[in-house]
């Protein structure tokens, strides 16, 4: 399953500079598929959605950092568990009961993600 942060969130920062996919970002902050991945124009993602990769989304939060569940894969294909969570001074990265996934479909995504690695 992917990984939120929740309201508690503090905005310290601490967990952007250590996502391995650039799937977190600070409130307001609009985002790319592209940041810190390999994907580029029109892209398919693990689930067949098609995207742009290029396209400016809209933040998924305007108050805390948040984490795009598109581009989360709890670090699967990096480190050994979420480095967000490793980090979090306050415990507010946790599992998205909402997202699901398996370590095959998280280890999925990380190489559509990033293919060669």
């Amino acid at each position: 399953m992917a990984i939120i942060i929740t309201d508690e969130c503090i905005n310290c920062g601490a967990c952007e500079p250590e996502c391995p996919n650039t799937a977190i970002y600070e409130g307001a902050d609009s985002w790319t598929y592209k940041d810190g991945t390999s994907l580029e124009g029109n892209s398919t993602l693990h689930n067949g959605h098609k995207v742009n990769a290029d396209e400016i989304q809209s933040p998924v939060s305007d108050e805390f950092y948040y984490i795009v569940t598109d581009k989360c894969t709890e670090c699967k294909g990096f480190h050994d568990e979420p480095q967000c969570a490793a980090v979090c001074p306050v415990d507010c990265c946790v599992p998205d009961e909402n997202n699901v996934e398996s370590d095959d479909v998280l280890l999925k995504k990380q190489k559509i993600l990033h293919p060669n690695s």
